[in-house]
C-alpha cells in the first residue's frame, strides 16, 4: 500500500517530511552568500558548467549586494505572504557554497542561524569543493542544527560530464558522498534530464547508481536552455534534442519507480526565468507539469520504488 499520502502525491514528497519530521509547515529561504566556484576561477576549470548563466548557477537566490539577514527578510515576505505559523531554513543557493576559507563560512552560515525560527541549513555544493577542514567544520555545525548538503552530480556518465563542464569524476562524487555520511550529514543530489546525447537508459542509469549510495534526497531537474550559455551555443550550433513534456514525464516517472523510497524528492522540475529560457518552453508552466506527473502516476497505478 502506498504511505506518501500528503499532498496527494505518489512519491516521497520534502513536505511530507518536513511535516512529520518538525510537525510544521518549512519554507526554505534561497541566500546569496556571494560564493565563486573552482569551475569558475580556473581552480578546476574555466567558464562554469556550460548551462550556468554568467551570474552562476542558483540565480534565483537572493541579492549578493545585500546582507545575507536583508536577503532572508526580503525573501521570507515572498515565499509566506500570508505569514502562517512555520520555520525556515536557510538555503544557499547561488554557485559553489563551501568555496571559501572557514572563518567566512562560519561568519555567514551563523548569521543565518542566528535569525528567528531558523531550524536549520541547505549548502549548495560540489564534490570537490569540500576540503578536511571544512568538512570537520560542517560535522560540528551538524550537531546544531538540521543540516543538509546538496551536491550537484547531474550525470554519471564520463562523456556527458566533460560535455557539460563539469571538472569532477564520478569516483571525486562519491568519495564525497561517503566521506558527508560517515560523518551523518544528509545528502541531496542533483541531476539533470535531458543533457545532450543522453538516453532514457542513460537517465535511468545515473538513478540507478544512486540507489546504490547513501543519499537522504535528490533534486531531478530538466535541462532548460537559457540565453547567453555556452548550452545555448551549442544547441544553435548542433541543435540537439530537447525532451518534449511527455518524454520527460516518462522518463521522471520511470526513475521514481527505480528510486528507494526512502529517498526523498526535493524537486521534480525545473524553475527557469521565462525572460531568459529558450527551449523548452513547457517548463514555463511548472504546475500544470506537476499534475500531468501525478495524473500519469494514477493512469499507470504506479508509485516512487515500485521496482526497487
Amino acid at each position: 500500500m502506498f504511505k506518501y499520502t500528503l499532498d496527494n502525491k505518489r512519491y516521497h514528497t520534502l513536505n511530507y517530511f518536513y511535516k512529520n519530521k518538525f510537525g510544521i509547515k518549512v519554507f526554505k529561504i534561497s541566500l546569496n552568500g556571494g560564493f565563486s566556484c573552482p569551475n569558475l576561477d580556473g581552480k578546476v576549470g574555466f567558464g562554469g558548467c556550460i548551462y550556468c548563466s554568467k551570474s552562476g548557477s542558483g540565480e534565483f537566490g537572493g541579492d549578493a549586494n545585500k546582507s545575507l539577514t536583508e536577503q532572508f527578510i526580503e525573501m521570507k515576505k515572498i515565499v509566506n505572504k500570508k505569514n502562517i505559523p512555520c520555520k525556515y531554513i536557510g538555503y544557499f543557493q547561488a554557485r559553489t557554497n563551501t568555496y571559501a576559507d572557514i572563518e567566512t563560512l562560519k561568519r555567514k552560515y551563523e548569521e543565518v542561524l542566528a535569525i528567528p525560527g531558523v531550524i536549520g541549513l541547505n549548502i549548495a555544493t560540489r564534490c570537490d569543493a569540500i576540503s578536511d577542514e571544512c568538512l570537520e567544520y560542517l560535522a560540528t555545525l551538524n550537531k546544531k542544527t538540521f543540516l543538509t548538503i546538496e551536491l550537484g552530480l547531474q550525470t554519471i556518465h564520463e562523456k556527458t560530464s566533460k560535455l557539460i563542464n563539469r571538472c569532477h569524476s564520478l569516483e571525486q562524487f562519491d568519495e564525497m558522498v561517503y566521506k558527508l555520511r560517515k560523518k551523518h550529514i544528509n545528502v541531496v543530489v542533483h541531476i539533470i534530464n535531458g543533457l545532450p546525447n543522453e538516453t532514457t537508459e542513460m537517465m535511468l542509469s545515473t538513478v540507478k547508481h544512486l540507489n546504490d549510495l547513501d543519499i537522504q534526497g535528490i533534486k531531478i531537474h530538466m535541462l532548460h536552455i537559457i540565453k547567453d550559455t555556452e548550452m545555448a551555443r551549442l544547441y544553435e550550433k548542433t541543435k540537439f534534442h530537447v525532451l518534449t513534456k511527455d518524454e520527460y514525464i516518462d522518463i521522471v516517472i520511470k526513475q521514481l519507480e527505480l528510486l528507494n523510497p526512502k529517498i526523498i524528492i526535493n524537486r521534480i522540475t525545473s524553475d527557469p526565468d521565462k525572460k531568459t529560457l529558450i527551449e523548452p518552453k513547457w517548463l514555463c508552466d511548472k504546475c500544470q507539469l506537476l499534475n500531468d506527473i501525478d495524473k500519469e502516476m494514477v493512469k499507470r497505478n504506479t508509485y516512487q520504488g515500485i521496482k526497487f
